[in-house]
C-alpha cells in the first residue's frame, strides 16, 4: 500500500469535489480500493500504484471539464468514469497545478464562468496579485465593484484569506437619509445593495447567508471600520469618491499585515458637500509612488452594462 497526494491549485477545491464533496463520492465509488482523504485543496490517496494512476487521471480529466465548462453533467460524469468521454475541444490532460491560465476570476452560481471582460479588468486581476493595495477609478459600468467582489471571492474560496469585509460610505446622493423608514440596518442597506448584488451570483444563497451570519462577511458603511484592525481578509472600500480625507486614511490605516485590499470609485460622481474634498482625490495625488500601491484606471471602453451607457458617459465627459 502506497500513499500519493493531489494538490488542487488553479481551480476552487469546492468546484471539483463538488457541493457535501459529491463529485469526491462518485469517485470514491467507482476505486472502492482506494482511501480518498480530502483536507481543503489536498487529496491524500492510499492504495494499490497502478489503482492511484488510474484515479489521478480520471480526477484530472474531471478538474479539465470543470475549468473548461464550470461544470459537469451527470451523462459527461458517467463516460468520464466509463472511458467514453468525447473532448471534442481536445483538451490536453495536465497536472491540476498547472493548468493555463485564462480570464475566469471563479465559477459563481450554476457554475456561470466569472470572467475579467476588459483589458483594464484584466490588469486588475493581475496587479492585485502584486500588490497589497489597488485602487480602480472609472466611470459607471466598468465593473470596478463585480470585479473586485469576484477577487475577493475566489481568496476566502481558495482560503487565502479567511474573510471578507465590503465597506461603502453612507453618502446621500439626492435622498435624505433620516427620511427613509426603518431602523439603521434598513436605512443604510440600500447603499450597500451593490455589494449584495455581486455576492448574489458568485455564492449560493444559504452558504452566504451563514456567512454573512458568521461574519466571514461583513458588509457594512466607512464609519464602522474605525478602530479596528482588518487582518487575514480581503477588504474592498466601494464608491470610494464619497469618502473625505480623513475617512479614506483612517480606512487605509486599518489594514493589517496580511489583508488585501481594493478601493473603487468614479470621480466624475462625487456627491459629497462643496466644501469637502474627496479623499480619492487627495490619495491620487499623495498615494501614486508608494511602491505595493496600484492605480488602475478604467474608461467608457470598460463599460459592461447596455451598449449605450458607453455612450452616456462619453456625452457627459464631452460636456465637462
Amino acid at each position: 500500500m502506497n500513499n500519493r497526494e493531489i494538490l488542487i491549485e488553479n481551480l476552487d477545491p469546492l468546484e471539483i469535489l463538488g457541493n457535501n464533496n459529491r463529485n469526491l463520492k462518485i469517485l470514491q465509488a467507482h476505486f472502492p480500493k482506494l482511501k480518498i482523504v480530502s483536507r481543503g485543496n489536498q487529496l491524500m490517496i492510499t492504495g494499490d500504484d497502478l489503482e492511484m494512476e488510474i484515479f489521478e487521471d480520471k480526477f484530472t480529466q474531471l478538474g479539465n471539464i470543470i475549468y473548461k465548462n464550470g461544470t459537469i453533467s451527470d451523462s459527461q460524469f458517467k463516460a468520464l468514469l466509463a472511458g467514453d468521454y468525447d473532448n471534442d475541444e481536445n483538451i490536453k490532460p495536465e497536472s491540476l497545478n498547472n493548468l493555463p491560465q485564462t480570464d475566469v476570476i471563479l465559477h459563481g452560481n450554476g457554475g456561470r464562468a466569472i470572467k475579467a471582460k476588459t483589458p483594464n479588468q484584466k490588469a486588475m486581476v493581475e496587479f492585485i496579485q502584486k500588490n497589497d493595495i489597488l485602487f480602480a477609478i472609472g466611470p459607471a459600468g466598468t465593473g470596478k465593484t463585480y470585479t473586485a467582489v469576484a477577487l475577493a471571492v475566489k481568496a476566502l474560496k481558495s482560503k487565502q484569506v479567511k474573510r471578507i469585509i465590503l465597506a461603502r460610505p453612507a453618502v446621500e446622493a439626492g435622498e435624505n437619509l433620516g427620511f427613509l423608514p426603518g431602523d439603521l440596518k434598513e436605512k443604510i442597506d440600500p447603499y450597500l445593495r451593490p455589494l449584495y448584488d455581486a455576492l448574489d451570483d458568485m455564492i449560493p444563497a444559504e452558504k452566504l447567508k451563514q456567512f454573512i451570519e458568521t461574519r466571514v462577511i461583513e458588509i457594512a458603511p466607512l464609519a464602522f471600520m474605525r478602530g479596528r484592525t482588518l487582518d487575514n481578509a480581503f477588504v474592498i472600500l466601494d464608491e470610494a469618491q464619497n469618502a473625505t480625507d480623513l475617512q479614506l486614511k483612517m480606512f487605509l490605516t486599518r489594514m493589517g499585515p496580511h489583508a488585501k485590499v481594493i478601493v473603487t470609485g468614479d470621480l466624475s460622481q462625487i456627491d459629497l458637500p462643496k466644501k469637502q474634498q474627496s479623499g480619492l482625490l487627495k490619495a491620487v495625488k499623495i498615494l501614486a509612488n508608494i511602491e505595493g500601491i496600484h492605480f488602475q484606471y478604467l474608461t467608457y471602453e470598460d463599460v459592461v452594462r447596455h451598449k449605450l451607457v458607453k455612450d452616456i458617459i462619453k456625452a457627459y465627459d464631452l460636456e465637462g
